[in-house]
């Protein structure tokens, strides 16, 4: 017990603790991107356990204590829960769960358990009403959950329909990603040049908790249900009986449960869950220990926490040592230069494990890891591939320090440190390693918009070697004869004849399009079309100075250098010139921006206007001098509101924003 002089010291430690833990919390409830593995965050919960053990008198503090999960987003609709979803008491060793199992035979030495795998994913309660999936909600802070619903009627193994049509019935779930969708997932997200998920659990919170169901469906989640949690028309004794019955409705129930009747039989449950967990097809965080009889679980209650009548056990990472033989830098299709560790192979949880992702060169110098190192793996949520830890102890002679290259090993373009992140990215306009990604992009709607050009068309014509440069794109109509007779268009006449036509038309695109389409960073659609309005020509503007660029509306330093950089490269120049070659309008639109109606206001759209779509309304308000931009702040000049708008439109109101119907801003223009 801690003495007096002590409580002040102790008390501090208690209270960054529980702040550290609280920030951890939210980054894994809210932001669904945990920055410490489900291990750390564990180790952290014990210490902060043996801490307040040691000063039970010191005062509380129920936010951290009560708290379970994260906080509602404002953009979901809120339900408070039926009864309110409770996080498991953690714990870590055999001795606890036979110490478990021993407290619940103090009070019932009949009582037997049921031991489940605790599949990692987001956790969700359904209710159905008369048989029928009325509700889905996440479980938000415990008690009040997010709306969800049409999210999940897109999981295909969720029944919609109850063959027993129960006047209520609630269920509790968990939602998770198989294995292998979650590297289609991945992939995909490569391929448009989006943020990849770290792991199923993540990419799966996120997915349950799109505005767009369709996402849920692409991505195929997946789900398991684990309790009832209200039922009215029929009565169970155990909770075994309840998964049978849930069984028989057509849920997916938690996969391999064991009855078991004391604690040997308990922790072989356990241990055999732990030596197959690397096996199945999805990912699990440890194993369940429930009590089966449901009288028994009302007797022993619940803290505001965890239920009294339940621990879940989690398993320790399997980590091994292994020689980092090797450090090989991949360029992935948004330019972004990845170190990856080439390692003599090593079995590690499940796979033999060769090479592990080193992430950013921050991270290559945190560790301190030279090439030759004995190095210290896991994976990370025993998925991913990471290195730990070099020994840098055991080294002979100390290798050089490893340095990201300056410039891309695959183009040979400068190579930029991102500003504000750890990023290195590649700064070639054409480089190969971007190709595929590029050319999507710049067949989209958004810029030079080819129908017909999307991203298996793409790769398509990648693999047969007709493009190599965004201009092999409006080279295409003078190969069509060569197409015409080719595997992709032999029985496609008239896919090619609607492409070729596309590619045509697009070669009369506005300039704004064009510079859009090129992907320059940090120039968007509303830049291009400044350029494009200021300019007479493309090569006037690769010939801008950034002073010249600065004068420019709405353009700061990072956009100018942006320019500035872009066009001084070789490769630019050769795009340059093979589109010139291939009859592309280069050509600007000068205009006196400063004459336009809505020259220097800044607009927002939110909600679903009656005739205009979002695209079609920011390019009225674009063409007449406007700006859109994608949030609300101080500077905004105008919302412009349609039905179901929503949390745009109360920052609005709270800030004061004027608000516009679509009729109102049509009188504007």
């Amino acid at each position: 017990m801690a003495s007096l002089n002590e409580n002040s010291k102790l008390f501090e430690q208690i209270t960054d603790l529980r702040a550290e833990i609280a920030a951890h919390n939210q980054r894994y409830y809210d932001l669904d991107a945990p920055t410490i593995s489900d291990y750390d965050y564990d180790q952290l919960t014990l210490r902060l356990r043996a801490l307040e053990a040691m000063a039970p008198d010191l005062p509380t503090q129920e936010a951290f204590g009560a708290r379970v999960g994260g906080t509602i987003r404002s953009d979901l609709n809120a339900f408070r829960h039926t009864r309110p979803l409770l996080s498991l008491q953690d714990v870590f060793s055999q001795s606890e769960v036979h110490e478990f199992v021993a407290k619940i035979k103090s009070q019932d030495h009949a009582a037997d358990f049921v031991v489940e795998r605790k599949i990692d994913g987001l956790s969700v309660a359904l209710r159905y009403e008369a048989g029928e999936l009325v509700r889905g909600l996440t479980r938000g802070n415990g008690e009040v959950g997010e709306d969800v619903t049409a999210n999940v009627k897109m999981i295909a193994s969720l029944p919609k329909h109850l063959k027993t049509a129960l006047p209520v019935l609630e269920v509790r779930g968990e939602i998770y990603l198989p294995n292998d969708a979650f590297d289609r997932v991945n992939a995909r997200q490569e391929m448009s040049g989006g943020k990849l998920f770290a792991n199923p659990r993540n990419c799966a919170a996120g997915t349950l908790r799109q505005l767009d169901p369709d996402v849920v469906a692409e991505r195929e989640l997946d789900i398991f249900v684990f309790n009832l949690q209200v039922v009215e028309g029929q009565s169970f004794v155990t909770h075994a009986q309840t998964l049978a019955f849930l069984h028989e409705q057509g849920f997916p129930v938690s996969p391999h449960y064991q009855i078991c009747q004391d604690q040997e039989a308990v922790w072989q449950a356990v241990e055999a869950i732990g030596q197959d967990r690397f096996a199945m097809p999805y990912g699990i965080d440890g194993a369940v220990v429930k009590v089966n009889d449901l009288s028994l679980r009302d007797q022993l209650g619940a803290t505001s926490k965890v239920p009294r009548w339940a621990v879940a056990y989690k398993y320790p990472p399997e980590q091994k040592e292994t020689r980092l033989l090797d450090i090989q830098v991949q360029v992935g299709r948004t330019g972004r230069i990845t170190p990856m560790a080439i390692l003599e192979p090593v079995r590690l949880a499940g796979t033999t494990v060769s090479r592990a992702t080193l992430h950013n060169q921050d991270m290559i110098d945190r560790l301190d890891i030279r090439i030759g190192d004995l190095v210290l793996v896991q994976k990370a949520g025993d998925i991913i591939p990471a290195v730990l830890a070099a020994r840098a102890d055991l080294r002979i002679e100390a290798p050089p320090r490893y340095i990201l290259p300056s410039t891309c090993p695959v183009c040979g373009a400068a190579t930029e440190r991102e500003a504000d992140t750890a990023d290195l990215r590649c700064t070639g306009s054409d480089c190969p390693a971007q190709l595929s990604r590029h050319l999507v992009y710049f067949a989209s709607k958004d810029a030079m918009d080819i129908e017909g050009l999307g991203p298996a068309m793409v790769e398509s014509l990648l693999l047969a070697g007709y493009l190599v440069t965004l201009a092999d794109i409006f080279d295409l109509p003078t190969r069509e004869a060569e197409l015409r007779q080719s595997d992709l268009f032999k029985t496609r006449k008239k896919t090619l004849d609607n492409l070729l036509l596309a590619i045509e038309k697009a070669k009369s695109n506005s300039l704004d399009r064009l510079l859009t389409g090129l992907g320059i960073r940090n120039i968007g659609r509303q830049a291009s079309r400044v350029l494009a309005e200021s300019f007479p020509h493309i090569d006037v503007i690769a010939q801008a100075t950034e002073l010249e660029l600065l004068a420019l509306p709405d353009f700061g330093a990072i956009s100018a250098r942006a320019i500035v950089d872009f066009f001084a490269q070789p490769q630019t120049h050769q795009l340059i010139t093979h589109l010139k070659a291939a009859g592309v309008n280069l050509t600007g639109t000068l205009t006196d921006r400063s004459n336009l109606k809505l020259a220097g206001q800044t607009f927002v759209l939110t909600g679903t206007l009656p005739t205009l779509g979002r695209d079609e309304a920011t390019r009225l308000i674009e063409a007449a001098g406007g700006l859109v931009t994608g949030s609300v702040s101080k500077k905004t000049n105008w919302v412009v509101a349609g039905e179901a708008a929503g949390s745009k439109l109360k920052k609005a109101i709270d800030l004061g924003v004027p608000i516009l119907s679509e009729a109102e801003l049509r009188l504007k223009l």
